[in-house]
C-alpha cells in the first residue's frame, strides 16, 4: 500500500461544487452481490427505524428494564469499539514509536475507526429508550461529572473530532488544497497525542462502566480488572481487525496497490502478529490469574463454564498460537486465520460480558429481534458504503498522482 501522501503541487478544482457533485456519481458496476444484499437490507432497517422513533424501542426491541443493554449497544457499541482499537493503536506505533514501515496503514486504519465511532453513536441513540436524554452524560446532567459514562461520552466526542483532524489531511488533498493539506498536517501529531490519550481512557472506560454490575454479570466474566482487560483486548482486537481488513483491501483494491503491495503486507501483518501474540497472553494470564483470585474455576463445570472455557481456549489461546506460528514459519494464511478467530473471540467476550453473561439466571432470556439485527447488520453495510466511497475517490491507499489509474468494471461504488 502507497502511503496517500501527495509528493508535489496539485491545482484546485476549478468548481468545488460541480467536483462534488461528479464525485457522488457511483464508479462501476452497480449490480454487484454486495450491493443487491445490502441495499434492500437497509431499507428494511430505515422502515424499521421509522417504527422504532415512532412507537418506542420495544416495538421493535426485546430489551426490558432489568436487561436494558441489547445487542444495538452490546455489539455495536462494546464491540465495535474494540474493532476500532486499531487506529490508536497505529498511529502510537507510527507517529510515536517511529515504526515508519506500518505508514502505510495508518491512513485506512484512522478513516475506519472515525467511521465505526461516529456509526457506533448513531447505534447508541437507536437502544436509549428516550433518545433525546442522550445529552445527559454530555452535560453531567443527573449523572455528575465525576461519573463514568460522562467520561466516556466525552472521550468518545473528542476522538472522533481527533481522528477527523488526522484523516483530514486526504480531504485537503483530494480537494486539491495545498495550502490547507500543509496547516491540517501540522495538527496531526497534536491529533494523534490527544487521540491516543482518549482511547486508552475510553477502551478501559467502557469495561469500567460494568464495574457497576457486580451481582449481575456472571462471576467468570465479572471482574475488578475489567477496565484492564477491555483496554489490553481493545490492542490485538483493532490489530486483528487490521490485518483482516487489509486483506479484503488486498483484492478488492488491487488495482489502487504497486506491484510489490504483497509482499510488504505480508511483512507488516507478521509484525502485527507478534504484538496481537503477546497482548492476547498478557490477556490469558490475567483472566487466569483473575480467576484463581476470585475463586471462580468452580463454575467451569457449569454450563456456563463450558461456554466460557469455549471462549477463553477457542478464540483466545488457540488464535494466539496461531499468531506465533504465522510469525514463526512466515505464512500469511495461518496469520488471516488466527486475525478472523479472534475477531469471533472478541465477539464472543463483549456479547458475554454485555448480552449473555448479564442476567444469565434471569427467565425469560433476552433473545434479539430480527429487527434488531436487521438494524446491526444495516449499520455495518451503510459504513461499508460510505467506507468504499471513500477509498474509491480520496489518496487514502495511494497518491494523489496515481488517482487517474484506470480502474476494473467490476468495482463499486
Amino acid at each position: 500500500m502507497s502511503e496517500g501522501i501527495v509528493t508535489k503541487p496539485y491545482g484546485r478544482p476549478a468548481s468545488t461544487w460541480k467536483f462534488l457533485l461528479s464525485e457522488l456519481k457511483p464508479r462501476g458496476n452497480p449490480w454487484t452481490i454486495f450491493n443487491m444484499i445490502s441495499v434492500p437490507t437497509v431499507i428494511v432497517a430505515a422502515v424499521i427505524i421509522v417504527i422504532r422513533f415512532i412507537y418506542g424501542l420495544s416495538a421493535v426491541s426485546n430489551v426490558t428494564q432489568s436487561v436494558p443493554w441489547g445487542l444495538w449497544k452490546g455489539f455495536n457499541v462494546v464491540t465495535g469499539v474494540a474493532f476500532a482499537g486499531g487506529a490508536y493503536v497505529l498511529t502510537f506505533m507510527v507517529y510515536i514509536l517511529g515504526m515508519e514501515k506500518y505508514k502505510p496503514l495508518v491512513r485506512v486504519t484512522v478513516l475506519n475507526g472515525f467511521l465505526a465511532y461516529t456509526f457506533y453513536a448513531i447505534a447508541l441513540i437507536l437502544d436509549l429508550g428516550k433518545p433525546w436524554n442522550i445529552i445527559n452524560p454530555i452535560i453531567g446532567n443527573s449523572f455528575g461529572t465525576s461519573s463514568i459514562l460522562f467520561l466516556v461520552a466525552w472521550h468518545f466526542i473528542l476522538y472522533i473530532f481527533a481522528q477527523l483532524i488526522e484523516f483530514s489531511p486526504a480531504v485537503a488533498e483530494w480537494l486539491g488544497s495545498e495550502r490547507a493539506r500543509r496547516n491540517l498536517k501540522r495538527l496531526t501529531i497534536g491529533a494523534v497525542v490527544f487521540g491516543i490519550t482518549l482511547s486508552t481512557l475510553h477502551q478501559s472506560g467502557l469495561g469500567a462502566l460494568f464495574l457497576m454490575a457486580k451481582g449481575k454479570i456472571h462471576p467468570l466474566w465479572y471482574s475488578e480488572f475489567i477496565p484492564t482487560l477491555f483496554f489490553i483486548s481493545s490492542i490485538f482486537a483493532g490489530l486483528s481487525m487490521v490485518i483482516f481488513q487489509g486483506s479484503i483491501l488486498q483484492r478488492v483494491f488491487a488495482y489502487q496497490l504497486d506491484k510489490n503491495s504483497d509482499e510488504n503486507h505480508n511483512i507488516m501483518i507478521r509484525g502485527l502478529s507478534r504484538v496481537c501474540a503477546i497482548a492476547m497472553f498478557v490477556y490469558f494470564f490475567l483472566k487466569i490469574v483473575d480467576s484463581v483470585h476470585n475463586h471462580t474455576l468452580t463454575y467451569l463445570m457449569t454450563p456456563m463454564g463450558v461456554w466460557f472455557m469455549i471462549e477463553m481456549i477457542g478464540f483466545v489461546l488457540i488464535p494466539m498460537l496461531l499468531f506465533v506460528r504465522g510469525v514463526r514459519l512466515g505464512t500469511p494464511f495461518t496469520i488471516k486465520l488466527a486475525s478472523i478467530m479472534t475477531l469471533i473471540g472478541i465477539v464472543l467476550n463483549r456479547m458475554n460480558v454485555s448480552v449473555i453473561a448479564y442476567r444469565w439466571d434471569e427467565i425469560p432470556r433476552y433473545i434479539p429481534t430480527w429487527m434488531e439485527i436487521v438494524v446491526t447488520v444495516s449499520i455495518i453495510f451503510v459504513q461499508i458504503w460510505i467506507f468504499r466511497w471513500v477509498l474509491h475517490r480520496m489518496p487514502v491507499l495511494r497518491t494523489m498522482e496515481s488517482m487517474t489509474a484506470p480502474k476494473p468494471a467490476t468495482q463499486g461504488n
